[in-house]
């Protein structure tokens, strides 16, 4: 099998090629912010980056011949995990998505190279992924349904790495996992659902090195209407300068660790407080799945952190064995979904 992974980022636009489950190429195609500046949106961005895919399979001399192209997906309505061949309702949904981000292009991309030689397109295990039990739903306010935005592509593909190295399926198993990146998501997973999850991207979980995660209510409302900042500085404020750039104005956790570790004190008392939240959201998951919990699985680019894992451990290793999983490989993900489409080993969903 020979496949095509396309992950659109704001900044960048990653490609891998796969045979039979190997990478054979991956590359990382950079746009500046010159190159981005002539399109209003983000969807108009569409032909500019999957010309610079073919582009970039031209120049490495790789013919577009695939037995499938699957791209990372968008912000469509949310949906039950698993693969999904792109039809033209996810399409519609994706150009119509009220939240603009580059991972919206990803299904867009994949269909359009497919289509044009006649192989399937897929997607996989979108940010939206919605797969919460109904009293994890409710909220304070019947207004507020609590919604989910989350990791879900790389949790999912974590725990059933997990699995395999234990010689059994992520469907058999109880696991909280916690992607630490520049947004934090920690997640139930009942047998190969999750069941309750935070939305790591504006109003929900921990602090993070650039989300504000679950703030003061109140005081978030007196804020609001305090006259003082603009409806966008405020979103701005939950996402991108949030958490632990408001703190310390940087969302390097590297550096964040290193002062931390070489006397600064409130580089420490933030680091710590972070670890903190994601501790105790870790815990809600324990009680979200009755104490039943297989293992905690740390992952994402904060995870490579020994301070971090270490001091996680110490808080929440009562509950189950901690594993670490650092870094995300979304392309690899993404590759083993297509595969296991391609094979029969996944069935594919239906975009409704």
């Amino acid at each position: 099998m020979k496949i095509l992974v396309i992950n659109p980022g704001s900044t960048s636009t990653k490609i891998a090629v796969y045979e039979n489950e190997q990478p054979v190429l991956t590359r990382t195609i950079r746009h500046t912010m010159e190159e981005l500046a002539p399109y209003p949106q983000i969807i108009d961005q569409f032909e500019f980056r999957k010309n610079l895919v073919v582009k970039e399979l031209e120049a490495n001399h790789i013919p577009v011949e695939f037995d499938a192209v699957i791209g990372r997906g968008g912000l469509v309505k949310p949906i039950p995990g698993g693969v999904y061949e792109v039809n033209e309702a996810l399409k519609r949904d994706t150009r119509n998505s009220t939240r603009a981000h580059a991972c919206n292009l990803g299904a867009l991309i994949a269909d359009e190279l497919a289509s044009s030689i006649r192989c399937r397109a897929f997607t996989a295990d979108p940010v939206v992924v919605d797969e919460m039990d109904d009293i994890a739903r409710i909220s304070g306010s019947p207004l507020l349904p609590r919604l989910v935005i989350w990791h879900a592509l790389n949790q999912k593909a974590v725990g059933r790495r997990y699995a395999k190295d234990r010689h059994t399926t992520y469907e058999q198993l109880n696991l909280i996992i916690a992607h630490l990146g520049g947004g934090i998501s920690v997640a139930a997973h009942r047998q190969g659902k999750a069941i309750d999850v935070n939305n790591a991207l504006d109003g929900d979980g921990p602090i993070a090195p650039e989300r504000a995660g679950t703030l003061p209510a109140g005081q978030l409302v007196e804020l609001c209407f305090s006259g003082k900042y603009t409806r966008e500085e405020l979103k701005k404020m939950l996402v991108g300068n949030g958490g632990v750039a408001a703190h310390l104005g940087t969302t390097d956790m590297l550096a964040v660790e290193n002062a931390a570790l070489s006397g600064d004190k409130q580089a420490l008392q933030i680091f710590d407080a972070m670890i903190y939240n994601v501790s105790k959201a870790i815990g809600s998951c324990a009680a979200a799945l009755r104490g039943k919990v297989d293992a905690i699985l740390l992952t994402g680019g904060i995870a490579r952190s020994e301070y971090l894992t270490t001091q996680l451990k110490d808080y929440v290793s009562f509950i189950a064995p901690v594993h670490i999983y650092p870094g995300e490989d979304e392309m690899e993900a993404l590759a083993l979904n297509a595969a296991g489409a391609l094979s029969g080993e996944f069935p594919v969903q239906i975009y409704e």
